[in-house]
């Protein structure tokens, strides 16, 4: 992360006109790193400094945040990211949706998938395994068996940890015979 932020750096004060693939590569070292801090402080110097951002510069920050537990964090950039117009692709989705998950915010994590779909943007498995897991989370068996027959309707291939988080769900609400 050092050496990518200070190659940006460098750029800077030497006057190269820096754009979203400059700053997409440091995003990306932030993600690596946990470092959703410096991810957001990121995306600020680029509206600042009138850098127009894409998909991956969102999908990156929201990465960052979610590795870093900053569940909050990512979904505002998921929301800026929405609210600006913006092609949101399955790798923002699942990020957010993965944020989600760890503090077990399945309605959160339910509306991504709605307009996921209002999107036309096909789920992967990690986005259902991620859906299922903040379900599980909230004790919310009946929503975590909606997301694993949605799993099996779509094309996506059904993984052990869907199946083993929807299981887990049904234990904690005593709907282990589902």
């Amino acid at each position: 992360l050092d050496m990518a932020l200070l190659s940006l750096s460098w750029h800077s004060v030497n006057k190269y006109e820096l754009n979203c693939y400059h700053y997409n590569a440091v995003l990306d070292a932030c993600a690596k790193s946990s470092s959703w801090r410096k991810a957001l402080a990121l995306l600020s110097e680029m509206a600042q400094g009138k850098v127009e951002s894409d998909t991956i510069t969102f999908s990156t920050a929201i990465n960052a945040c979610e590795k870093g537990c900053e569940w909050e964090h990512a979904l505002h950039a998921f929301s800026s990211m929405v609210q600006s117009k913006m092609e949101i692709g399955v790798t923002s989705c699942s990020a957010a949706i993965s944020a989600c998950e760890k503090v077990g915010e399945w309605e959160i994590a339910s509306l991504i998938l709605s307009v996921m779909t209002l999107q036309r943007v096909e789920a992967n498995a990690t986005t259902f395994q991620a859906a299922i897991s903040a379900c599980a989370k909230a004790g919310k068996w009946e929503k975590a068996l909606q997301f694993l027959t949605a799993t099996m309707q779509s094309k996506v291939e059904l993984n052990a940890i869907s199946t083993s988080a929807a299981i887990s769900a049904c234990e904690k609400c005593g709907e282990w015979e589902r």
